[in-house]
């Protein structure tokens, strides 16, 4: 694939704690200059965003439950309802990890049918499994979880964790979900090489900080 296309593939992100008002600005020109799929950014900064990216062909994401995924169900589903309002287009909610670490698997099923239910219609839904606390068997379970739960896309990380996107990880997400469902690799995408590996796996969106980089041959530092 070739940058240009690639960059249609990127959510570029900005999460940090001490993002700025400045920042979130750059980042949604950014956007529309190289073209990438969505802007990223906490729910604060959703209206900011959503005003720089009218009239654009950029959506909005924002995330939910972030980033550890253990807010309760209702709070998530009304934190996505209140983020669709102020003009997201896409949600990225945090799978509960340590319910389904658990063995509460119905608990965590229900979480996820929440949003999806919130956002019907008017915002994609992607899950965020954070795989790096997870085993292959609970990767594969919170994937089939998603699917099941109705979620758009099953997104690998949040980039607060341990660990970021995998090769392995994208193949064996690919493997349960089948080739309809959307997965977005996330966490340490730096690279041109690194996203092109990832691609052919079978994510068909990434999450990063470094698109600019991705799609410019360069080399990123951050998420």
């Amino acid at each position: 694939m070739t940058p240009e296309q690639i960059a249609g593939m990127i959510d570029h992100t900005l999460l940090s704690a001490v993002s700025t008002e400045s920042e979130i600005i750059r980042i949604c020109g950014e956007a529309k200059q190289y073209g990438f799929a969505t802007v990223c950014v906490n729910p604060f900064w959703v209206p900011l965003a959503s005003r720089e990216l009218a009239g654009s062909t950029v959506g909005l994401t924002t995330v939910i439950g972030f980033p550890l995924g253990a807010s309760r169900t209702e709070s998530k589903a009304a934190e996505a309802a209140d983020a669709i309002q102020a003009g997201a287009t896409e949600i990225d909610m945090v799978l509960n990890v340590g319910a389904l670490k658990s063995g509460l698997v119905a608990a965590v099923k229900r979480d996820i049918e929440a949003v999806v239910s919130v956002c019907k219609g008017k915002a994609l839904v992607k899950v965020i499994i954070e795989t790096c606390y997870l085993s292959d068997e609970e990767k594969q379970q919170a994937s089939l979880l998603c699917k099941e739960a109705g979620a758009d896309f099953v997104k690998t990380s949040t980039g607060f964790g341990t660990g970021g996107a995998t090769v392995e990880d994208i193949a064996l997400i690919r493997h349960v979900v089948g080739p309809d469902m959307g997965i977005k690799a996330s966490g340490g995408v730096r690279d041109l090489e690194i996203a092109r590996k990832l691609i052919q796996a079978g994510a068909t969106r990434l999450g990063a900080s470094s698109s600019i980089a991705i799609v410019t041959g360069g080399v990123g530092q951050g998420y």
